[in-house]
């Protein structure tokens, strides 16, 4: 594996680290304002399984003796695009964002035409082509082919307790 690819792991890892402290930082905020959290075993099971499809996608890289070419590329790209869907989404949403699912007593939903055009595009721009992305950098088949499905259905049930919050307030 070249040095390129460990860059790679450790940005992305980063990234992953700030987004986490600016969710911490908005809940905060939001528990201040009577918030209250829905689903939190599902969004512990989410994290760890997010961090162990980072993990296993840079072993199975390591193992694979993975170099940076066209795959990796075309996965770089996509990654970068879902980080940027990130930015986007936390920008638009700004102190409600977090990766928990906490509803307010004075919870707003954003009206901006991404939200009223695609549901849920944290999920659907940000996180799955993070994912495919990030096992392309490193060659990752199994980990795309085995850890995807499993992270799937975590989020399916993620987006269906959403929902009920959601529904909730109204």
């Amino acid at each position: 594996m070249n040095a390129i690819l460990v860059v790679i792991f450790l940005a992305a890892a980063a990234a992953r680290i700030v987004s986490v402290a600016v969710s911490k930082r908005h809940e905060a905020k939001l528990r201040t304002e009577g918030a209250v959290e829905h689903g939190a075993l599902n969004t512990r099971l989410l994290a760890v399984v997010h961090g162990l499809y980072y993990f296993a996608a840079f072993g199975e890289g390591w193992a694979r003796g993975t170099q940076f070419d066209a795959i990796s590329t075309l996965g770089l790209v996509i990654f970068v695009f879902a980080m940027l869907m990130l930015v986007w989404i936390v920008r638009l949403l700004g102190p409600v964002w977090t990766v928990k699912i906490m509803i307010a007593n004075n919870h707003s939903t954003s009206r901006h035409w991404l939200f009223r055009t695609i549901r849920h595009p944290n999920y659907f721009l940000n996180i799955l082509p993070e994912l495919v992305g990030y096992a392309l950098i490193f060659h990752a088949w199994w980990t795309l082919v085995l850890g995807l499905p499993v992270y799937l259905v975590i989020l399916a049930v993620r987006i269906a307790q959403e929902e009920k919050a959601m529904r909730g307030m109204l």
